[in-house]
């Protein structure tokens, strides 16, 4: 009987979003909700929608969604119920409540995935954080980052740039209390094996329930055997009930009369639940009789033959008489879909059984009434799928005929079809993809290593990693680009595939691989004989050196990286080509004139000069007509412009990069341009005073969709521009993301992440919330950041904090550079903020040198609009200008800064002060120390 559940709106809202096929960090980032909230979302969903798995829940989400705007609140019905078992279902789950690891062992048929199901169920109430089912069937490799990899999508935890799938899923699970149900491990064990150790080891409240023809062999494991059904019970058996509820199924119910006889039937099969189940589908059109002389000559072809696992001969008999009863274009059929790795289509079916559609859907049906076939409605229309034991018995049938090959090149035909077709749709594709992924692994696995199928796997690969990276398994992009390239004939399509693949690998901040992967392009190039592109290739690996320096573990020698220049010089004299003569202008402006302060040797070029290289690079780049090349050498004049100490003209110059790329392909390296153009146009937005323009690029950074997983790189450069703004409420909502993201990263130590935590820090101390202030002051240490940032933005929140606290001296000493010094020490987009706060310090505590200070500090945040209020409201508080003050207020409200706009009233005193107060409190800030200073 159905059961109607209620389902909560936010419940409705991620099931929805789990339709579409969006990670759980997708899903938290688009409601502005934890992961871990999302996953206790999905966690309720699979237990209040009887669904095994994410797989399903996002089947019945988008069927829901089909037919109707809202899921349906009643649970749909299971296909087939659950006989019998109590003994087992009892001593399993005892078992998993007391052991954090048993694997349930036993041949396959016998019922272990059923009653893993029925007691994951039973102890679903006992984990906090839920009960997760994970399908290895698909996997084709042992590997432990594939299992991983499986096991994320199963939580949906999405890819992580530049981080393992098996370290995500440790960080995830590190604090939770869930059960993990690893289901056919058998073919993987190797993969799965140190997997479950490490988990074990990392996540003290996880528990794992395998199922396995045999033991993992890891510590701590209690294998538990399943038995056959119960045979005992005089007619009343478990396995009699099973076959019962099974026959009925076919609309002839059996005489209960027959129940004796049925339980001598199920006793020579064994009580194996998948031989009962295939020979209870062939009882109408048999009967018992028919049933029990089919059987006598099936077991009477392996007398003589080994008994050691009587189970194992019980289900091979079973297939073997319920395949030698199928019509011959039916075993043709069932032993050719036997290649797919997870259901499949009518049309993949055809192409695989090399006939006809309606040939094909017709013997599907018929393989389906047997058993033989599961059926699933999805909203692509009806698929089919042969259960793990089926389908290595096909396999084996199929080797047998000496069809494989063939049956393998069909497969491999429906797989390229599907991949041309994905990259066409538009749209909602990702549920398509993910039903495919699998079995493009299978086919491309078996390809690679077929000389005659190159080409073949040469295409597939590169479709599929094109694929990959728009759906952002970056990770396994890049390894398909790379995969494809080594597998192409031609070497002009080897290096464009290596430029791919090392766009993917900037995309997740893996710059070592990004370097490497530019080089072996340049070898490629050369091999094709084209001079120009080795030239780019090379130039454009040397630039990357100093452009994400950063994200280097290991950055290469400057001796090494001027050699690459001079070699990229050499290579486009010769080419005459105009986009290696802009590579070769753009490597020389990035290193040689070191606009991006890389820890290389240091540069003696003059900043002017830096300038100008970097314009004349633009330039080159500009008559390409290649809008990566010129986004690259506006990066560079940008960056230039900036240490030059012009952040207005920084700023334009982001502002121009981004425009450009508008126009730009979609592709890895368009991706991984705009990214790094993005989080480029706020920082030098906040530089140039420009706030609202700042919080516009950085809220698209954060949403961009290859940031999903990282929240705390995504977020990082807005909560800064919030921080500054004064933007409570926003930097509590992304603070949160920040800190759950972060530690769901094991907390690394990355530098470019200070800003955003010293960001929110202070925001949690204008709000007298220390508890909060002391964990963020503790993330700041945690994430290293580099002495030389004590004189940036840490001071620049320092300062405004102490301000706000009515300790002016205190941000007077904190911020005690002289002009020409901070101008050395404080970097580019900071400066202006820094004098600004210096100058305000100085004049509450009347230090301040009206004529010359306030001219120096002038001239220094000339572009800075709010920088320059600052200063003009520390002049009105010298001169006790009130309107003049209070025009001020006018500046920082219109440019979205209601904090300053706020305390500029307070300074100001009146009803003014009384109201700015109030907001103060409306903005959940802690009052402002002191009170009018005119």
């Amino acid at each position: 009987m159905a059961v109607t559940l209620e389902i909560s709106t936010r419940e409705a809202e991620v099931l929805e979003l789990v339709g579409r096929h969006l990670s759980n960090a997708e899903i938290g980032a688009q409601l502005f909700i934890s992961v871990r909230t999302v996953e206790s979302h999905v966690s309720s969903l699979l237990r209040k929608l009887e669904v095994p798995d994410r797989r399903a829940l996002a089947q019945h989400a988008a069927a829901a969604a089909a037919a109707s705007p809202k899921p349906a609140p009643t649970l749909p019905k299971p296909l087939t119920s659950f006989i019998g078992r109590a003994r087992e279902r009892a001593e399993l789950t005892e078992l998993i409540k007391t052991q954090r690891q048993v694997t349930a062992v036993g041949p396959g048929g016998v019922g272990k995935t059923r009653l893993a199901l029925a007691v994951a169920a039973d102890v679903a109430a006992d984990f906090a954080d839920g009960v997760w089912f994970v399908d290895l069937v698909p996997l084709a490799s042992p590997d432990v980052c594939v299992v991983a990899g499986t096991v994320a999508m199963a939580l949906g935890i999405g890819e992580q740039p530049g981080r393992a799938f098996d370290r995500a899923v440790l960080s995830t699970l590190a604090d939770r209390n869930a059960l993990l149900v690893l289901d056919n491990c058998e073919h993987v064990r190797d993969g799965v094996a140190p997997f479950v150790e490490q988990l074990l080891e990392s996540c003290p409240g996880v528990s794992v329930l395998a199922t396995s023809r045999a033991r993992l062999m890891v510590p701590f494991e209690r294998a538990y055997a399943v038995p056959p059904m119960s045979l005992a019970g005089e007619g009343g058996s478990d396995a009699v009930e099973l076959f019962m509820d099974r026959a009925a199924a076919g609309g002839w119910p059996p005489n209960h009369a027959m129940r004796d006889q049925v339980a001598t039937f199920c006793e020579r099969l064994d009580g194996v639940a998948l031989a009962i189940e295939l020979a209870a589908a062939r009882w109408t059109t048999l009967g018992l009789d028919g049933l029990a002389a089919g059987l006598d000559d099936q077991l009477r072809m392996l007398e003589g033959g080994a008994r050691s696992d009587d189970r194992h001969r019980s289900v091979r008999a079973a297939l073997d008489w319920s395949h030698a009863l199928l019509a011959p274009e039916d075993q043709v059929l069932l032993r050719r879909v036997s290649v797919f790795m997870t259901s499949f289509p009518v049309d993949a079916a055809a192409e695989v059984a090399g006939v006809d559609k309606g040939t094909v859907a017709a013997g599907l049906a018929r393989l389906a009434e047997q058993s033989l076939l599961v059926v699933t409605d999805t909203p692509a229309g009806t698929q089919f799928r042969a259960l793990e034991t089926i389908r290595q018995y096909g396999l084996e049938q199929l080797e047998a005929a000496g069809e494989l090959t063939d049956a393998r090149a069909g497969h491999l035909r429906s797989c390229l079809t599907e991949a041309d077709s994905l990259s066409t749709l538009r749209g909602e594709w990702r549920a398509r993809f993910d039903a495919a992924a699998d079995d493009f692994r299978a086919a491309l696995g078996w390809a690679a290593e077929l000389p005659e199928q190159r080409a073949n796997a040469h295409r597939l690969g590169r479709q599929f990693a094109h694929l990959l990276f728009n759906r952002h398994f970056t990770g396994e992009s890049q390894w398909r680009f790379t995969q494809s390239a080594y597998l192409a004939d031609d070497p002009a399509t080897s290096a464009e595939l290596l430029r791919h693949a090392a766009a993917a690998a900037g995309c997740q901040g893996n710059a070592d691989d990004m370097y490497g992967l530019y080089r072996g392009a340049a070898d490629f190039a050369r091999g094709a004989g084209d001079s120009a592109g080795a030239a780019v290739d090379l130039a454009t690996a040397a630039a990357s050196a100093h452009r994400f320096w950063g994200k280097f573990e290991q950055l290469p020698a400057r001796a090494e990286v001027l050699a690459l220049i001079d070699e990229a010089r050499q290579l486009a004299d010769g080419a005459r080509s105009d986009a290696a003569k802009a590579a070769v202008a753009l490597a020389v402006a990035a290193v040689l004139g070191d606009p991006f302060g890389a820890p290389h040797d240091p540069s003696d070029i003059p900043l002017a000069e830096s300038v100008s290289l970097a314009e004349h690079a633009v330039e080159l780049a500009h008559a390409t007509r290649d809008p990566i090349a010129e986004s690259a050498a506006l990066d560079v004049l940008a960056a230039a412009q900036s240490r030059a100490g012009d952040p207005v003209a920084a700023a334009a110059t982001a502002r121009r990069r981004i425009r450009l790329l508008s126009t730009a392909p979609d592709t890895p390296a368009g991706t991984h341009e705009l990214i790094d153009a993005l989080g480029q146009a706020t920082e030098f937005g906040l530089g140039a005073g420009d706030l609202p323009g700042a919080r516009r690029w950085a809220r698209q950074l954060a949403e961009h969709p290859m940031l999903a997983e990282v929240g705390h790189t995504a977020t990082s450069r807005l909560l800064v521009a919030d921080a500054l703004a004064g933007n409570v409420d926003d930097v509590l909502t992304h603070g949160a993301r920040f800190l759950e993201s972060w530690h769901r990263e094991d907390c690394p130590a990355r530098s470019a992440l200070g800003a955003a935590a010293a960001g929110v820090r202070m925001i949690h101390g204008l709000r007298d919330d220390f508890d909060a202030e002391r964990e963020w002051t503790g993330v700041l240490q945690q994430l290293g950041t580099p002495a030389s940032d004590a004189e940036g933005y840490q001071a620049v929140f320092d300062a405004l904090l102490m301000l706000h606290h009515g300790q002016p001296l205190d941000a007077l000493e904190r911020t005690a550079l002289p002009p020409a010094e901070a101008r050395a020490k404080v970097t580019g987009a900071w400066y202006p903020w820094y004098i600004a706060l210096h100058t305000e310090a100085a004049a509450m505590t009347g230090t301040l040198d009206a004529a010359t200070d306030l001219a120096e500090a002038r001239t220094a945040t000339t572009g800075n609009p709010l920088a320059t209020a600052i200063i003009d409201r520390a002049e009105a508080l010298v001169t006790k200008d009130r309107p003049r003050l209070l025009s001020t207020a006018t500046t920082f409200e219109a440019a979205g800064c209601g904090y300053q706009s706020a305390r500029t009233k307070i300074l100001a005193g009146g009803t003014e002060a009384t109201e700015a107060a109030t907001a103060l409190t409306t903005l959940g800030l802690a009052p402002m120390t002191g009170s009018s200073h005119l």
